[in-house]
Order: structure tokens, then sequence, then C-alpha cells
């Protein structure tokens, strides 16, 4: 009988932080993805013996956890975070207040009731770290210390008793909890390398790596390389051309996996995906025998739709060409963004059950022709689970229980499944390509993109042409400064693509790293260097209601002035650290009167052509309550264009509030070129009150948040973390609050 196997790769990657020249860790995330993610990934695979898997470590982020646990990281997130409260200065304190609440609102701020009081309160204080710290004592200081360091701590960590004793606790710790919090910090990121290492000795997963500080191996080869993907790209001015570089930071990978596990990888997840034809010839030479890219890379290769040719999709493949050989493997681009973008918003076992079904479907056509199939699962092992419950650690048990469980499938690493596999799909030729779109538009082609090269370019003809007077040590601190630099990360976040709240430490460690290559050689960087790369582009928008509105509810959205004074939220379309967001909502607004609560969701674009479900979800809170006061679900289904049926319900009631069968001049809701609708306060049992004055900022509010769902998936919300919060005040302190 054939069989199906099934391939999952986690790619466990972040950017390196550190600056060379004075040790400071920039930003923290390597400490803080390390104490969530990267241990509990691997350690679940305990419960599920038959469930092998790969998973992918950066070099570049296996050195700087090594730098934690070896006391040497200068990191000041954590200086700030493990400092007595009462000693923070003003400076420290507007710090701490800028980076302890950069957590998922949802379920790791949301998830410790005190952190979200503190974060509601900076919020309200209009996220102005100037105006929050008055409202923010010593105590409560101490409380989001610690509070911010447990929300990141894993699922593992969480059930030790001591820590265990602290979340019970809940809130007012004292010094010796802090302590107590940063102290098992380096203990638990020491946990994360030896239990991959103990787990690849078993058998039970293989380590493959990337490029030491993970470039784009194609563009470093040849920054041509992105005329070539895409015809007519604007290219740099200058041509980057080093192949050696390539060469050596794949080198390095493989050479520090050997030195901290014991064994040399076989395989190589090239950074973002990214494969040319001299990659695969430079990777065969330092005796890489697999590399793995996304299906589009296949599709423009083969000139077909991979969705559309199962029997080349779902096998291994062969490449071989003037005496290149190597093993690739293509990974199944909807289901792993399935996992990555829309499973976090279902129940767990419904999201485990869809996700088996459509690999099963998937790789049916293959097993009906009596032949093994393979459909590669890859994807970031840990970004997407912010967004999922608990770091979505149920779901993935549910998963994995089921995919151990089901006969004639195979749970596999990559060298298993290419060891099992009886007949190759042979290719003698490659596009150039990354997993996103086949191309290298994220990171060349853009303005700030071409510019950051150009920097690079000059930055290692510099290096090649300083030889005399500088010392060896001079010249090995400016080439580590140049590999940094030619990492992926930085453009990552250049261009129109992406955005994250961190975009100017980005670019100014960028620089920095540059700025490096000249002072190690004992030169002066040139001028331009201090200067942003990055400009000033559109970013995600919120505004607060201003003041009460009174619109029509007619699903029309050419009223303009009616919804002047609404809060607004728009939509940010550039996907953060993670790419392939489908984004089908541009904006949403909303608002109160004396009486009612008004929202519109706009569209980008036309309303989708194909059937589809709106949700509203509202809550009001009331300052002092621990729970919400009231709950409400707006449902709106649409078919053919046109709305089919709504209904409110209330949390706990099985009967409607009110529905497009029952008339009702309370309730109105409206879609045609938009959607929007009014529900009365009182089913909120929400009020407006006067102003509570200036002892803190917080008064009872609302919370509203839309999405929208595809064939009972959810596809696209807004906002995408949390709610769009309303102050339920009087008008006139609505406006006097909004000055």
């Amino acid at each position: 009988m054939p069989v199906l196997r099934v391939i999952v790769l986690w790619h466990q990657h972040q950017p390196y932080y550190k600056d060379l020249v004075t040790g400071e860790y920039r930003l923290p995330w390597v400490r803080l993805h390390a104490l969530k993610d990267y241990y509990g990934m691997v350690k679940l695979l305990d419960e599920f013996p038959n469930v092998h898997q790969t998973f992918n470590l950066v070099p570049s982020l296996m050195t700087q956890i090594q730098d934690y646990v070896d006391g040497k990281a200068h990191d000041p997130f954590f200086d700030v975070a493990a400092k007595p409260a009462r000693d923070l200065t003003p400076e420290e304190r507007r710090f701490a207040l800028q980076y302890l609440f950069q957590a998922n609102p949802v379920h790791m701020i949301g998830r410790y009731p005190r952190y979200r009081e503190l974060w509601e309160r900076f919020r309200a204080a209009g996220d102005s770290t100037e105006r929050a710290e008055k409202y923010f004592q010593p105590q409560d200081f101490t409380d989001l210390q610690v509070l911010s360091q447990i929300a990141w701590f894993d699922e593992f960590f969480l059930d030790e008793p001591e820590i265990a004793a602290l979340i019970k606790k809940e809130k007012c710790y004292s010094l010796d909890d802090q302590q107590l919090v940063m102290a098992r910090e380096r203990d638990l990121i020491g946990r994360v390398l030896p239990a991959h290492a103990a787990a690849a000795q078993q058998g039970r997963i293989e380590l493959s790596t990337s490029p030491f500080y993970h470039p784009i191996l194609p563009l470093v080869c040849d920054t041509n390389m992105g005329g070539v993907s895409t015809p007519g790209l604007p290219l740099p001015q200058n041509r980057f051309r080093h192949p050696e570089d390539a060469r050596e930071q794949l080198v390095r990978g493989l050479d520090l996996h050997e030195k901290v596990f014991g064994i040399r990888p076989v395989g190589v997840w090239p950074s973002e995906g990214s494969v040319s034809e001299e990659v695969l010839t430079i990777a065969q030479g330092v005796g890489v025998k697999w590399m793995a890219t996304d299906e589009s890379v296949l599709g423009r290769t083969l000139g077909i739709n991979p969705r559309e040719n199962a029997e080349k999709l779902y096998t291994l493949h062969r490449y071989e060409n003037a005496g290149t050989a190597m093993h690739l493997v293509f990974r199944d681009h909807t289901i792993s963004d399935l996992v990555g973008f829309v499973y976090s918003g279902m129940a767990p076992s419904d999201a485990a059950a869809h996700l088996m079904r459509n690999i099963m479907h998937a790789a049916q056509p293959v097993l009906d022709q009596g032949r093994d199939a393979v459909v590669p699962v890859i994807l970031d092992g840990e970004n997407a689970w912010e967004y999922y419950p608990r770091s979505g650690r149920e779901f993935l048990r549910r998963f994995y229980d089921t995919l151990q469980r089901e006969p004639g499938v195979e749970a596999v690493t990559i060298s298993e499944a290419i060891a099992r596999h009886q007949h190759f799909h042979p290719l003698n030729s490659l596009v150039p390509g990354s997993w996103i779109h086949a191309n290298f538009n994220v990171w060349i082609g853009a303005p700030e993109d071409n510019k950051s090269w150009d920097y690079l370019y000059h930055a290692r003809n510099w290096y090649a042409g300083t030889d005399s007077g500088v010392s060896e040590a001079q010249r090995k601190l400016a080439y580590e400064e140049l590999l940094i630099a030619e990492g992926s990360d930085w453009n990552w976040w250049y261009g129109p693509e992406h955005h994250s709240a961190n975009d100017r430490e980005f670019d100014e460690l960028y620089r920095k790293h540059l700025s490096n290559v000249y002072q190690a050689l004992g030169a002066t960087p040139p001028d331009y260097l201090a200067q942003p790369i990055a400009g000033l582009a559109a970013r995600p928008a919120f505004t607060p209601q201003t003041h009460y509105i009174h619109p029509r509810v007619e699903g029309d959205m050419v009223r303009y002035f009616e919804w002047m004074g609404a809060a607004v939220y728009t939509a940010d379309r550039r996907a953060g650290a993670m790419h392939g967001k489908q984004f089908l909502v541009d904006s949403v607004q909303a608002g109160i009167d004396e009486t009612n609560v008004y929202g519109r969701l706009d569209f980008a674009g036309d309303p989708p052509d194909t059937d589809f479900d709106l949700v509203v979800n509202l809550q009001s809170w009331a300052t002092d309550e621990a729970s919400p006061r009231r709950v409400l679900r707006l449902d709106v289904k649409t078919a053919g264009g046109s709305m089919q049926s709504w209904k409110v319900t209330a949390s706990g009631e099985e009967q409607p509030l009110a529905g497009s069968g029952q008339f009702s001049d309370e309730a109105v809701v409206a879609f045609a070129r938009n959607f929007e609708f009014k529900l009365p306060l009182a089913w909120l049992m929400a009020v407006p009150v006067a102003s509570p004055g200036r002892i803190s900022p917080v008064t009872n509010t609302l919370r509203i948040r839309f999405s929208l769902w595809q064939d009972r998936l959810p596809v696209d919300a807004l906002p995408v973390e949390g709610w769009i919060e309303l102050q339920l005040l009087k008008e006139q302190d609505l406006m006097s609050a909004g000055m």
C-alpha cells in the first residue's frame, strides 16, 4: 500500500541583535523567544514518539542563545526588567513602558489580569510614555516587570512550582519575586540547545541549518539575480557579487551545528527559502545533501500550477545539472500558511482536524496512483504561537496525536523521507527565487532596499581594499560585521512590505554594523551612515473617538461626514515578522452616541465575490470589574454579493436579541459597498457617564472587534490583535479626552 509521509519543518530564527563593538543587545527577542518557544516545541514531541520532525536552527540564533546562557549578554531590556522599581530613573521608567508591553495583547498580556490592567492604563494614556508615567507607582512597575517576563515563559516552565505560585499570586509582587523570575531566565534558556541535542541523538528529530547570519544567498552571490527573478526590477547602482561570502556563511553554519550538537547537518533551509543554481552548486561543494524551498519556485521552474499537479508537488525532487546534485523539498504553501495565519482563530480540535483533512486530501491523487506521497509543511516555529491561546499547544497536541494514529501516514524527518522514497522527480534547472512569490522583491528593488545594498557594497569594497596598517584581529572583526550586515533581516524591514514597532532600531542597528566595518579598520564611517535609510512610510493608525456620531446605517460609504469623530482603525498591510497574510479588510470605524453604538467596515477594494461571514464581537467593561459586564456577537451571512441573514446574540443566551427575521428599529444592519450596524447600548448594559477626572485615565469602555470568515476559517480581522476601545463618556467629556 502507498504511504503518505508528512514532513514538518520548524524554522527557528531571530536576527543578530548584538552590536559586536559595544557588546549590547539592541532588542530582546532572542531571550524572550528562547524563554517562550524553542524548548517547548521540541519537548512536546516527548509525548508523541512516532512523530518525527525537522528543526532548523539558524546559527546566529544559537550563538546569541549561548551568549545568554554564558552570562555574557548585555541586554538593557533585561536590566530594566530586573532593576528594583524604586531605583528606576525617569528615563528607565519610560523605557519600561515603551518595551515591556510589546507582547500579544490577547494571548499574552490578556492572559494575566493585572498585566492587562496595566496595559489598558498605558493605552488609555494614548500609548504615550510621558503621559502614562504619572499613572504608574513603584508597585505598578514591579508588577509590570514580573508579568512582562512570565508572559514569555514556555508552557512547560509555567507549570514549575515556583513560577506557578507567582502566577497564582497575580499581583503585588515583591522584590524577591522579581529577582526570582529574572534569576530563573538564564536557567530556562540554558535548556534550549540541550533539549534539541538530546532529541536529535535519539533520532526523534533532525537538525538542519541555515547560512550563519541568515543572508539571501542568491543575492549575496549576485544581486543581479533580483532582475533574473523579476525582469525589469530596479536594482542597486552597484552590483554586489560575493559567492565566497555565501560559501563562508554555509560552512560556518554547518561547523557550528557540529560543534554544538555533535552532528553535522546534511540539510539546509536556505534563508527565506532562497535558492538559485549557483547556491545549489556551492551547497553541494560543502557537503549539503538536501535543501528546501517553496512550491512557487517549483511552479515557475516547471511552468505549472503546483496546486493542479499533485504528482509533481507531493514528491521529492532530485536536481542534477553540470555535476551538481541535490535533493529538493518544496513546501506546501497553502497548508503551511493555514498553520501560520488561520488556525489560531479556530478551536484547537477543529483546526487540527481541518489540517489533517487538508493533508490527506492534497495527497490523495498521488496515493490513488499507487505511489507514495510526501507533503511538506514548513513554517516559523516561533512567531505564529503568539496568536494562539496558550502558545498553540492544544492545537499541536491534537494534530500530533492524529498524525501518529492515522493508518498509512508517517511523520518523518526530511532525511528519513529521502531514505524511504523510491521515485524522485528529476530537475535539470531551477528558477531563482524565495518562498515569497518565487522572487526576491522583499529584499531588493525598492529604493530603501537598493540603498542598503549599495551601502553594503561600499563597505565590502573598503574591507577588500584595506590591508596595510591593519591587524588580523581588526580584519576579522570587520569581516564579521560584513557577514552580519549580509543578513536578510535588515531588508525585511526596508521597503513597503513589512513594519514593526522596532523599525527604527533595526535601521540603526544595520547602519551600526556597517559603521563598525570602517571603525574596525581604523577609518571614519561615511557620513551617510548617520542618516536613516528607512523613510516615513504609512503605519497602521488608530484614532480614538472624539465626539458622538449619528450616522445613517445603509451600507454605503460615501457619507464621510456622518462618521467624522468616530474611532478609526486602519489596517497595516505590511505583515510584520510573518509574511503571507491575506488582507480583505481596509479599515473599521466605531462610535457611540447617547443610546447607540455604531460600527462600519470598509473592504480593501470590492467586497469578496465569494460567500463569507462577518462577525462583530462587542464587550462592555467597567473599570473595577475583572470580566466583561455583557458580551454580544453580531453574525452576518452573505452569499452572491448580498446579505442573507444576520442575528445578535448575548453570551450565555440561546435566543437572539434581534435578527433579520425580526423587525427592529433599535438594531439596524446593512451591507452594500461596505458593512454597517447600529445596536442599542442598553443591550450591552452600557451607559455613557461623566469623566472620572484625573485620578486615572481609565474609564468604562466598549470593546469591538471585526472579523471576516470564509469556509468557516477566519481569514482577516481588525484589529488583528486586541480590540477597538470606546470610552463610555458624555459627549463633552469625550471631546475633552480627545483634545
